[in-house]
């Protein structure tokens, strides 16, 4: 296989010079990309880049870390693949980091781009882009601990793709299962409809073909049960006009789509008979049809987030991200921590010291760094029971295995996860009515109470309140993250937009490096 490099000048000409002192002040980043290019794109990770290519025996059409180059300007400027073919073209500041001395041609078109960060997504080699800017902080002295000290941090990203109440998600799966027959036969959706006897997804609202008064539930279930009811005969006519077997791809996966939102939001009616919308919400509810995943989620108790929710890891040090994830909006934090952020942290260097909030706090890997006598710092959990002593005001001895309630009365640890207090004690007590309207006051043990006691204790000293402060780094450097990628995602589906965080990642990691140079 052909290996075609990107070797542009080390040097800068007389004319990059003139544009390197107009960018003193403002896109000093483009000036640290032309300076810094040959270095993040070394011979090695050339090489790297270009096994991307291996089924095509004449090798990339373009260089690879050419390429590269043009996702991480885009990402730095925020440009569509349309918007960056222009740019190549007539900006000095992109032809310049790009080395393009060809007037008028920008190097690259919207087709080799895409085929490009297709390439780069199915060989994770966006991974290796964050990972290569720290190899180039080592390799300037911008970053150097041997033991890493690392912050985590998670932040709201809403989704691209449109959420859809039942009715439309229903309506939208069934259309789409219309568009692949009719691709299947040859003819047009409207043709499909006809044959089908369809009445309620020519237009395109399937509320408005239904007209009914929505504030009435009984009106309600009747259009639903006709919307239902059409699914049935497309369902029908679909077995009676498309006899091959297999059936094709999109036809299959269009009707997964539509068994899918219908298992999910809909249920028997114990009632009336018929369907009925589900009571309650089902476990990972899909809420886009074109975005498949996507999911409610909450960031806290009064945030909601349709869409995802994007990690980083932040060394303390040097502010520098180690990884990233972006996960769907339900998922509890720790989930990404475990899966995503700590693998790719390990590849890097050994944890000595992890800052966390309460929602990475039921993840393993905080249990295996304490059992390893490395450093966790986090807030311990509290909660709230209305005015009541909650267990927060418990002394609780683990090693003693003893319980102390706020009236200086104790209680043994039992089973290993309970601590109950006599009822006689309780009865007689004079806090009684601060503390339980039952006839007796249990608190449950946490699997890991050793450590949330040692967190509660830490935060009564100024020393474990300042040291809990630290964590700020994550969460300036996820801010200036969230500002260049912007709340919204940009493309549908969570691979995708992992792309997107760890090409944005990858340009908040160079400014750092910048910033110190600059310093």
């Amino acid at each position: 296989m052909k290996h075609l490099s990107w070797n542009p000048p080390v040097e800068l000409d007389k004319l990059e010079l003139k544009i390197v002192k107009r960018l003193n002040r403002t896109g000093k980043l483009f000036v640290f990309l032309r300076q810094h290019r040959h270095a993040l794109f070394d011979d090695a990770f050339q090489a790297e880049l270009a096994t991307m290519y291996s089924d095509i025996p004449r090798g990339a059409p373009v260089a690879p870390a050419f390429l590269a180059m043009v996702t991480l300007v885009q990402a730095y400027v925020q440009r569509s693949d349309a918007g960056a073919v222009e740019d190549a073209v007539f900006d000095a500041r992109w032809r310049m980091v790009l080395g393009l001395n060809d007037a008028g041609k920008p190097g690259f078109s919207q087709g080799v781009l895409v085929d490009f960060r297709r390439r780069l997504v199915e060989h994770d080699m966006d991974r290796k882009l964050v990972e290569r800017t720290i190899g180039l902080a080592k390799e300037t002295g911008a970053f150097g601990a041997a033991k890493l000290r690392v912050a985590l941090d998670s932040a709201p990203l809403w989704g691209a793709g449109r959420v859809e109440d039942t009715f439309n998600l229903v309506a939208h799966a069934t259309r789409l299962v219309i568009s692949c027959a009719a691709a299947v036969i040859e003819c047009k959706p409207e043709d499909v409809r006809k044959q089908a006897g369809l009445t309620l997804f020519a237009g395109h609202s399937v509320k408005a073909a239904l007209d009914i008064d929505w504030a009435d539930k009984a009106q309600q279930t009747a259009a639903l049960n006709k919307l239902l009811g059409e699914v049935s005969t497309l369902r029908a006519w679909l077995d009676d006009n498309i006899k091959e077997d297999p059936q094709p791809t999109k036809l299959v996966e269009a009707l997964a789509t539509l068994e899918q939102v219908i298992e999910q939001d809909i249920e028997p009616d114990p009632e009336g008979g018929g369907s009925r919308i589900t009571r309650g919400t089902s476990a990972n509810r899909r809420i886009s049809i074109t975005d498949p995943d996507m999911r409610h989620g909450r960031k806290s108790s009064s945030r909601v987030i349709n869409g995802y929710k994007r990690h980083v890891a932040v060394d303390m040090t040097t502010g520098l991200v180690l990884a990233t994830a972006v996960r769907p909006a339900n998922e509890r934090e720790h989930v990404a921590m475990d899966e995503d952020l700590k693998p790719d942290i390990e590849r890097i260097g050994e944890t000595d010291e992890l800052h966390i909030d309460r929602g990475y706090l039921a993840g393993s890997w905080v249990r295996e760094l304490d059992a390893a006598k490395k450093r966790v710092v986090s807030k311990h959990w509290v909660r709230s029971l209305g005015g009541r002593f909650s267990k927060n005001d418990f002394k609780i001895d683990v090693p003693g295995g003893v319980v102390t309630c706020p009236a200086g009365r104790t209680a043994n640890i039992r089973g290993g996860n309970t601590a109950q207090f006599s009822r006689s004690n309780c009865s007689s007590c004079s806090l009684r009515i601060r503390c339980t309207k039952a006839e007796y006051r249990s608190v449950q043990i946490h699997k890991d109470e050793a450590l949330l006691q040692r967190f509660k204790q830490e935060l009564q000293t100024p020393e474990g309140r300042q040291e809990r402060r630290e964590r700020v780094v994550v969460e300036h450097v996820l801010a200036h993250v969230t500002r260049r990628q912007g709340r919204r995602a940009r493309y549908l589906g969570q691979r995708k937009n992992l792309f997107d965080l760890r090409r944005t990642v990858v340009i908040e990691n160079l400014a750092v490096m910048q910033r110190q140079f600059a310093a």
